[in-house]
């Protein structure tokens, strides 16, 4: 019982927030739901303070599926994603096989796919985009490959040329990978200048290198998961300097968060992100009518 009131205290915080701002509600662009096996190894992964984070990461949200889907609507999430992703060949396919499912028996979930570097991807990826697929997640780190491996190449373009966005996980936190960070990215986005690339966790660490690339290319964006977090700034601080291009770029950034695989309450990524001052006109656009704009206008 006393978890189910927090929990209801909490929701009344987070409807309490976009209300104030006269929103219909939130739109999440990053939010896991995946196979309940994967999901599984994903937990026991943070649980294990794995390679890639090296960090205590107590999961806040540890619940079975229909209990997490429950908890995004009642904060009045209207749209979010099922961030997934594959860390060798052969996976990509299947999840997406999978996430097709979910956005069937999930109408309010953001149809998601991957991808991966191999033999095929572009036949799969333009399957996923002709199912219906609304947004694609790629984790260079996770998955450590580069984004500029010859394997993709079509399959960027493609999805530039289709207009689908890819939140891709390329800045070098909490650890960095072999092909992470800005350089590369800078790369692949002067051969693909149209893809809607939305960069995960604003870059983190690299906040102002990336949020440089957005300022070069119209088409790219970038996402608050964790970002801005006390947990977050307690290793990778976001630089008081670059304030300025956060207001400036304001249409070009999408709430995101990581529920459910966060160390804190979702109402605190809302919290900080009203904490940076950028004043409400700034906080509709980020919490919403950005992702509105991207996804249509029934999102």
């Amino acid at each position: 019982m006393e978890a189910e009131s927090a929990e209801n205290a909490e929701s009344h915080d987070v409807v309490r927030f976009w209300e104030r701002l006269g929103l219909p509600g939130l739109i999440d662009v990053h939010t896991h739901f995946m196979p309940e096996q994967v999901l599984r190894k994903v937990w026991a992964y943070f649980d294990s303070a794995g390679p890639l984070t090296g960090l205590e990461w107590p999961i806040t949200y540890r619940y079975e599926e229909e209990q997490r889907l429950s908890v995004l609507r009642s904060f009045g999430v209207r749209r979010f994603t099922s961030m997934l992703y594959p860390h060798k060949p052969g996976m990509a396919r299947w999840l997406n096989d999978w996430a097709a499912g979910f956005a069937a028996r999930v109408p309010d979930c953001l149809h998601t796919a991957t991808l991966f570097p191999e033999e095929g991807v572009e036949l799969y990826v333009k399957e996923a985009v002709e199912n219906g697929a609304r947004v694609f997640k790629s984790h260079l780190q996770v998955g450590a490959y580069d984004a500029n491996d010859p394997l993709l190449e079509g399959t960027w373009g493609l999805l530039a040329e289709a207009g689908v966005p890819v939140v891709m996980h390329c800045g070098s936190g909490p650890a960095p990978g072999r092909f992470t960070g800005p350089e590369p990215i800078g790369r692949l986005l002067a051969r693909h200048p149209r893809l809607r690339l939305i960069v995960a966790h604003m870059g983190m660490p690299e906040y102002a290198e990336f949020l440089a690339l957005a300022a070069v290319y119209p088409e790219v964006r970038l996402d608050t998961t964790m970002a801005f977090t006390d947990f977050s700034e307690g290793f990778t601080p976001f630089p008081a300097g670059q304030r300025g291009r956060l207001a400036d770029l304001g249409d070009r950034i999408l709430l995101g968060t990581d529920f459910p695989n966060i160390p804190y309450p979702y109402v605190h990524q809302l919290e900080v992100l009203e904490r940076l001052g950028l004043g409400d006109e700034w906080l509709r656009a980020v919490c919403y009518r950005n992702a509105q704009a991207l996804f249509g206008a029934g999102s």
